[in-house]
């Protein structure tokens, strides 16, 4: 069964997309965080980071070249952003077809507080 983000890749479900090429699809998050808070996804289902296999290293990189282009063009390369990419339940990942969280436009504070 697709995930919801492959219907967004395939435009069967309308969203924000602020970029798409043969390997990723970056969009709006529908919950922002953020000012900006852009979801970059790769455009095959891959669930967590524990099901990345060696082949797809090169696709996972172009991850990170495409989140510095929207950063640029977000207006946020200069003043910085966060890359997040949850994998599993405690770290809070909700759809399970991996993602990168880009998130910025003002001061993030600190990423994690201490565990008491």
């Amino acid at each position: 069964m697709p995930t919801i983000f492959s219907k967004i890749i395939a435009r069967e479900i309308p969203s924000e997309i602020v970029y798409q090429d043969d390997q990723v699809t970056a969009f709006k998050d529908i919950h922002p965080l953020a000012p900006v808070h852009i979801l970059i996804v790769p455009n095959i289902e891959i669930p967590s980071v524990n099901d990345v296999k060696p082949e797809q290293e090169s696709m996972l990189g172009h991850m990170f070249i495409v989140a510095k282009q929207i950063a640029a063009e977000q207006g946020i390369a200069q003043s910085g952003y966060r890359l997040l990419i949850n994998s599993g339940d405690d770290a809070g990942q909700e759809v399970y077809h991996l993602h990168m969280h880009l998130v910025g436009g003002h001061n993030l504070g600190p990423l994690l507080t201490k565990h008491h």
